[in-house]
């Protein structure tokens, strides 16, 4: 597990779903079978490393990953650097044959997100993307509604995404600097188009189109020494999306927007028959047959409460943390050979969507999403 010292690789992946695994007694397969993960933890930085490892028991570290990939005993290499570093890391480990999971962005730019896949592809080892926004209870609620029918014929989705991530002067901020540092792979579009991809394309189809504009709202920043430094990438994307179908998508992002909706990210679903509006766990509906008609009337005050005229999905069982449901289908599909679909050439479709974007946004026009292959 290389990058667990920073804040995703560390909370979501060691701790809630590597550690929470080993706690529940393993990933039961069901069938007298038990996976145990034993992590090694690998980084830049021993002593980092070691607080981790005397934190939580664990036996295994190492700041030199070529050893460690050169272990016969290591199955799986994980990735969760920052992305500049990833691409170099991912090759070695396909080279040592060891299958691969990984954050996203899984390369720089589109080329080498597409060779990522053509190895992995060729050495024959299994590899993944997390994708996890889709294993959110919002987001399974949403799909359950879509394979339902009770949109009908979606019309639109709009989403809204993000947060004031203060600049590091007076507060400090709560997203590591190299983040608004283009050069050194941050942007909001490189961080969150991937993410708008895999949403889009396996909840309403795949994305044709994309039309985007990116800003830097916030040009200075002070980094984690109290320094100040210009922040030279995007902080904001504003995107429009024609989807397979003849849905149209629209979805800000943004680190410099105080949040006045009900979840971090919101996206409504527009159809037919009715609409829905899901966040990170809620979901909430109106039915066609129970859709107001309001009325426009600037002149008086508004007669009716209409988020009161929505119905809340239920739950209808338990959802578990999405990166750990993630980990589960990628340690079976990797001992088991279950199915699992969300691989390097999925990552690679985030990737050019970013890298559309942010052509899309410099040349101040609508460009075509091509399909890829390997």
């Amino acid at each position: 597990m290389n990058g667990v010292t920073g804040r995703m690789g560390y909370r979501q992946h060691l701790v809630r779903s590597i550690l929470a695994l080993r706690e529940q007694g393993g990933l039961d397969l069901g069938d007298g079978t038990v996976l145990w993960p034993e992590p090694i933890l690998v980084g830049r930085r021993e002593p980092a490393l070691r607080a981790l490892a005397e934190r939580h028991g664990l036996e295994h570290l190492s700041t030199d990953l070529d050893a460690v990939l050169a272990d016969e005993t290591v199955d799986v290499y994980f990735d969760a650097q920052v992305t500049s570093a990833r691409e170099e890391a991912l090759k070695k480990a396909i080279a040592a044959g060891k299958h691969v999971y990984t954050e996203k962005p899984t390369a720089t730019g589109l080329d080498g997100a597409l060779e990522l896949a053509r190895l992995a592809h060729g050495a024959g080892v299994k590899h993944g993307v997390v994708q996890d926004k889709l294993f959110l209870p919002g987001l399974l609620k949403l799909k359950r509604l879509i394979d339902g029918g009770f949109f009908g014929r979606i019309l639109s989705v709009r989403g809204e995404f993000g947060y004031w991530v203060f600049e590091g002067d007076w507060q400090p901020a709560q997203r590591p600097s190299w983040n608004y540092r283009a050069e050194d792979g941050g942007g909001i579009v490189v961080d969150m188009f991937p993410h708008w991809e895999y949403v889009l394309h396996e909840l309403f189809g795949r994305v044709k189109s994309v039309q985007a504009l990116a800003a830097t709202h916030v040009p200075q920043r002070w980094d984690e020494h109290g320094k100040p430094y210009d922040a030279t990438a995007d902080d904001a994307a504003y995107g429009v999306f024609e989807l397979e179908g003849g849905a149209i998508a629209q979805i800000n992002s943004s680190w410099a927007v105080r949040v006045h909706r009900d979840e971090l990210v919101e996206f409504q679903v527009d159809g037919t028959e009715g609409s829905a509006v899901a966040g990170l766990r809620g979901c909430r509906v109106q039915h066609r047959s129970a859709t107001p008609k309001p009325v426009w009337n600037p002149d008086i005050p508004a007669t009716e409460v209409f988020r009161d005229q929505w119905q809340e999905v239920p739950d209808n069982g338990e959802f578990d943390n999405g990166f750990k449901a993630q980990w589960e289908l990628f340690l079976k599909h990797v001992y088991a050979d279950a199915p699992y679909h969300w691989d390097l050439l999925a990552g690679a479709r985030g990737v050019q969507l970013a890298e559309l974007g942010l052509r899309s946004s410099a040349e101040g026009r609508r460009l075509d999403v091509p399909e890829i292959a390997l």
